[in-house]
């Protein structure tokens, strides 16, 4: 056994049997009672609170708190959880309360030191996520166990403010969160296929004992993402779109998350971007906005017709 194996072993041992000597943790593992002495100074050195006893009915124990801690983490481990609760907070993570507790009792069983250099972490590391508010914090809770326990749910889900809103049996198979905003991926009983609901849409729900099998090698992120970026796999119905601008612009050009998806290739004042017709006319015109004169489409002139009719309707609007 390697010297961490022995160190875990000794940790399981006086937790099961609450005190020992190092004659019996010797014994008991196998090993030269000299090595069971520096295990202990170096789980001591690592802030595992070992205590030793002599006297006749002495022996090693650990206090009682400590055996509670399920797990034990170093510093960098603690750290990167304590971040990553960070991200989930502020992302809109529905089980806020559990988290908090994890996080607090994460500092609980940390030795003084560590706790110390934990909270210079924390002020030298902030998130900000622009997200939804906490009011979804409880429906996602709920739905988030229907997945988990394969329940139907039925919805009354309003798809659009000038429609009216339809019941609908839904199977949860998972939550998504993407750009601020919750999506439920269900198979929909009312259209028969998978779909997506945005859960502030949804104007009221309620769980049912009706039961449903999820497909094995389902991913809510996969069906999710097929349906958000375009379908490059009919090569003979892309175009090619190229836009000229500066270094700055066309880098923050090919940043953006459906632009650096559909991008063939860039030189250092040019983007060529390859999009179906549909997804060209649909999706960029409403991206290309946004960097106003900064860019040129050099190609295709039916994207410059549409951004010409959008900005006409545009400024119409804005001089009634």
């Amino acid at each position: 056994m390697s010297k961490a194996d022995h160190m875990l072993s000794i940790i399981w041992l006086l937790k099961t049997r609450n005190k020992m000597t190092a004659k019996q943790l010797a014994e008991a593992l196998e090993i030269n009672i000299r090595s069971v002495y520096r295990y202990i100074d170096s789980l001591c050195s690592s802030g595992v609170p070992i205590v030793a006893e002599s006297g006749h009915n002495g022996g090693y124990s650990i206090l009682k708190q400590f055996k509670e801690s399920p797990l034990i983490f170093h510093l960098d481990e603690q750290k990167a959880l304590i971040h990553a609760a960070a991200f989930a907070r502020e992302g809109g993570y529905p089980f806020g309360a559990a988290l908090n507790s994890a996080i607090e009792k994460l500092k609980k069983y940390t030795t003084y030191n560590q706790l110390q250099e934990i909270n210079q972490h924390l002020t030298a590391f902030e998130v900000i996520v622009p997200g939804e508010s906490s009011k979804n914090e409880c429906a996602l809770q709920r739905i988030e166990i229907a997945a988990a326990e394969k329940k139907s749910m039925i919805i009354n889900y309003q798809k659009d403010e000038q429609l009216q809103p339809t019941m609908r049996q839904i199977d949860p198979y998972g939550l998504i969160t993407w750009k601020g905003k919750w999506y439920i991926i269900a198979y929909c009983h009312l259209r028969h296929e998978m779909r997506s609901f945005r859960v502030d849409r949804i104007l009221s729900f309620k769980e049912t004992n009706i039961t449903f099998i999820r497909p094995v090698h389902f991913s809510a992120r996969e069906f999710f993402l097929s349906n958000i970026y375009p379908d490059l796999s009919v090569k003979e119905e892309l175009i090619v779109i190229h836009i000229k601008g500066s270094k700055r612009i066309i880098d923050e050009l090919c940043e953006h998350w459906f632009i650096s998806y559909a991008l063939l290739e860039r030189t250092c004042q040019d983007a060529f971007i390859t999009l179906t017709e549909k997804s060209m006319l649909t999706y960029m015109p409403h991206i290309l906005l946004n960097f106003g004169s900064g860019i040129e489409i050099v190609e295709p002139n039916i994207l410059k017709e549409k951004m010409i009719n959008m900005a006409a309707e545009i400024l119409a609007h804005y001089q009634k």
